[in-house]
């Protein structure tokens, strides 16, 4: 299954010639999730071939202009191409009443709109789907923001084909290994002894580990972000200013890139992605080598840039025999 992030936006309140606001698809099986969607988000969907009818849930981390005013051109454009399907809005309270305004004013929308109201204090499940849980936490910035986790669940264990005929597995032997329980044999066909035997799971079967995705914009540093996104494997955290504007990004509530990278280092990530840059770094070199200072595994975003979690086998061991 498929669990790839593309960077759209990534320019923070002032946009450039080549740097749109915040917005950015993660992508996990065949669903679309749209994170942010800053002025644009609608043409850079549109740009990197991304389907519209893909995207069900869109999650605002906060309720500043540039991570939600592109909001309305993507749901008229939703109209306009005949969208029948419900379409989930998470985010800080405030937003639906915004956009039921401005929809009183520019016409209808004909399909659903569900809003889900985020206000938690601590990492919190908001929506669940067959093999992922999407959580929300609270970042610390100027006015009500939230990060959002998307993390896969557990999924169940694979038995090693080989093992199979090596060990003439029946269903039921199958059904239980893969269900992560040791299977006991009283007399082994096997054994030329025929005494009893136990088929260790870790020996016959491998599991891959669940993947998942964090995402911090906007914010100041704060210790327990890094025990929420612990242990992710792609971790997106604003870099607004690099060292030489630290004072700037306490007193706007936000975060230099070393900063980003000390979060990275602490939750044990497995890359950082920056983004939500200033438009005072034309360059961006100087937030990419403070942050890997740092954090070495430390990456730009940019406009259409993709960054995917490849499954990984863990507790993968072949039981020995022979030579």
């Amino acid at each position: 299954m498929e669990f790839r992030f593309t960077t759209l936006g990534t320019a923070s309140a002032r946009p450039t010639s080549g740097r749109f606001p915040s917005a950015h698809i993660l992508r996990v099986g065949g669903r679309s999730f749209l994170i942010d969607c800053g002025e644009g988000a609608q043409m850079l969907l549109a740009k990197n071939n991304i389907s519209f009818a893909r995207i069900d849930n869109i999650f605002i981390s906060h309720l500043h202009g540039d991570h939600f005013l592109g909001l309305f051109g993507l749901l008229s454009t939703m109209e306009l191409v005949g969208r029948v399907t419900p379409l989930h809005i998470y985010s800080p309270a405030g937003l639906q009443e915004i956009v039921e305004t401005i929809s009183r004013q520019l016409g209808k929308i004909k399909y659903e709109l569900v809003f889900h109201t985020i206000s938690c204090s601590e990492p919190t499940i908001i929506q669940s789907f067959k093999n992922l849980n999407i959580y929300a936490f609270p970042l610390n910035h100027r006015i009500e923001t939230y990060g959002y986790l998307f993390k896969e669940k557990e999924l169940p264990r694979n038995i090693i084909k080989e093992k199979i005929a090596e060990f003439g597995l029946t269903t039921e032997e199958i059904v239980a290994l893969k269900r992560g329980e040791d299977v006991f044999r009283e007399n082994s066909v096997l054994n030329s002894n025929s005494q009893p035997q136990i088929l260790k799971v870790e020996e016959l079967t491998y599991a891959y580990k669940p993947r998942s995705f964090a995402y911090c914009s906007d914010t100041m540093p704060f210790k327990r972000l890094s025990q929420w996104v612990e242990g992710a494997d792609l971790l997106y955290h604003e870099a607004t200013y690099g060292l030489d504007l630290a004072d700037m990004a306490k007193k706007n509530g936000h975060s230099t890139a070393s900063a980003a990278a000390q979060c990275a280092k602490e939750a044990g990530a497995g890359r950082l992605i920056l983004g939500h840059y200033s438009s005072r770094y034309p360059n961006l070199e100087l937030l990419l080598s403070e942050a890997r200072e740092i954090f070495p595994q430390s990456y730009l975003s940019e406009e259409g840039a993709v960054f995917e979690i490849e499954r990984a086998c863990k507790h993968l061991r072949f039981a020995h025999k022979g030579k």
